[in-house]
């Protein structure tokens, strides 16, 4: 009877620690990749030209299939263990799949678009919609099968816009689509940041209706509020910003890219490449077991403030980009 019950004790402790093994194994993030050489093997393969847009549309599928071919797969949905207890993945994948929906939108109603009033690519229509599914849906239809249509009809769109007898399929890169998206990545670097800085408590002054003596709201707030980020929130709240941060990088790139010419013309290399150095240094390695919320300057680390400080200069390079690219 005893050897059993250490038998199956035992049992029990390997699974135990083979699970730990496999979690940490699925923790490890994916590495930045070339989204040049990327684009220029995928062309090769299918005897593509690389236009303008190729890089970018090329990224965007190289980062979405990411999403679900890292090891151990889309974890965001899964219901047995491992994966169900762990939660620093999901939240990657959540920031970069919140990426990832920016600039899919972005690639439908601006950048596949000659104008205001110029029909939608049929293939981007299609393929935004999939990615706005729940992240954490796991029954039918499935986060992953969902993601997976979506990235086919992106690979669409890719190959439409190099065959050089497709007319209808075109990337435009113009000053104002780059503008328009990058406004979006503002609003998403702007929220993290606040959240980030939050890990501490802050008390903010209500600037909602600053700079219009005329603006209201919808119901009353407070002058000031304490704000907070909950202690079990935190490390979900860095590894989100890891992964936006890890998407956003690659697709600033691939804008570097496809639109050199405006930035030259605008002057506004240099501002971007300040914003890609910053990103970069959020990607670094992580060397602490857990992430640290001591106090601002206190005796510990505070791995939120320290991602807030890069992601608040990328932001506010991000903002000095969307002006440059405004002026005329």
């Amino acid at each position: 009877m005893q050897q059993h019950l250490n038998k199956v004790i035992a049992g029990f402790v390997t699974l135990l620690l083979g699970g730990y093994i496999l979690a940490i194994y699925w923790s490890s993030e994916p590495a930045l990749f070339d989204v040049i050489a990327a684009a220029e093997q995928q062309s090769q393969q299918g005897t593509q030209q690389r236009v303008v847009g190729y890089v970018t549309a090329n990224t965007l599928v190289e980062v979405s299939t990411t999403l679900l071919d890292k090891p151990g797969g889309y974890l965001s949905n899964d219901v047995l263990p491992p994966s169900v207890f762990m939660d620093n993945m999901p939240a990657w994948e959540y920031g970069a799949l919140e990426m990832v929906r920016d600039l899919a939108l972005s690639m439908r109603k601006d950048f596949s678009r000659s104008q205001s009033q110029s029909t939608e690519h049929l293939a981007l229509k299609k393929a935004q919609p999939q990615f706005n599914i729940s992240s954490t849906a796991w029954a039918w239809p499935s986060a992953e099968g969902e993601y997976r249509v979506g990235i086919e009809h992106l690979v669409a769109y890719r190959d439409q816009i190099a065959d050089p007898n497709n007319r209808d399929s075109q990337f435009y890169a113009r000053a104002d689509n780059l503008r328009g998206w990058l406004k979006e990545a503002e609003k998403r670097l702007g929220s993290l940041s606040q959240r980030l800085s939050a890990s501490v408590g802050q008390d903010r002054v209500n600037t909602d209706l600053a700079g219009d003596s005329a603006a209201h709201q919808a119901t009353y707030a407070p002058s000031s509020t304490q704000v907070k980020t909950s202690w079990w929130k935190i490390d979900d709240v860095f590894y989100e910003s890891r992964g936006a941060s890890w998407a956003l990088l690659h697709f600033l790139k691939a804008v570097e890219h496809d639109f050199a010419d405006v930035l030259e013309k605008k002057n506004a290399r240099v501002s971007l490449q300040q914003i890609i150095r910053e990103l970069e240094a959020t990607q670094e390695t992580v060397w602490s077991p857990m992430i640290l919320n001591g106090s601002g300057f206190g005796f510990v680390a505070n791995h939120s403030l320290v991602m807030a400080n890069y992601i608040s200069r990328a932001n506010a390079a991000l903002i000095e980009l969307s002006e440059l690219l405004a002026q005329g």
